[in-house]
C-alpha cells in the first residue's frame, strides 16, 4: 500500500495567472517529489518554497492578463531542476536591502536555497529556473 509511484522523470503543468495557482503548484511539486522518491529528501522543503516564490513571481510580474504558466520539473537521479515559463517581458533580478521591506525577497530566497538559479529567454518571454544537487544521487 505505502510503495512509491514511479513518475517519469519530466514532469509539467500549466496553471492559470491567480493567486490560487501558487499553492496548487506546490501541491504538484510535492506530488512529484513524492512519486519520485523524494519525500524524505532533506532539501523537499526548500525545492517546495522556491517552486511557491517563482510561481508568485510569475503570476504577479510575469503572467500577462488571460496567459498562463508552466512548473516543469525534472529528476535526473542527481539533479532536480525546477523552471517556472511565462509569457512576460523583463528580467528578473534579486532585490536586497530596503527594497525588499514588504515584498521582492522572493529571488533572494531561491538564490539562497537553491545550488544554482537563472533565467533563460524564450521566444515568447523567460523561464526562471533553479537547481538542486543531491549529495547521495
Amino acid at each position: 500500500m505505502n510503495e512509491t509511484i514511479q513518475l517519469p522523470p519530466l514532469r509539467q503543468r500549466f496553471f492559470r495567472r491567480e493567486r490560487r495557482s501558487v499553492p496548487r503548484a506546490r501541491g504538484f511539486a510535492d506530488e512529484t517529489l513524492t512519486g519520485w522518491g523524494l519525500a524524505g529528501w532533506e532539501r523537499t522543503g526548500d525545492v517546495l518554497l522556491c517552486v511557491s516564490e517563482l510561481v508568485t513571481n510569475a503570476v504577479v510580474h510575469g503572467v500577462p492578463p488571460g496567459r498562463q504558466l508552466l512548473v516543469f520539473l525534472r529528476w535526473d537521479g542527481r539533479v532536480l531542476r525546477v523552471e517556472v515559463h511565462d509569457s512576460g517581458g523583463g528580467e528578473p533580478r534579486v532585490t536586497a536591502g530596503e527594497t525588499c521591506a514588504e515584498g521582492g525577497r522572493g529571488l533572494l530566497l531561491v538564490t539562497l536555497l537553491s545550488d544554482t538559479w537563472g533565467v533563460r529567454q524564450r521566444e515568447l518571454g523567460k523561464a526562471v529556473w533553479c537547481e538542486f544537487v543531491s549529495e547521495s544521487g
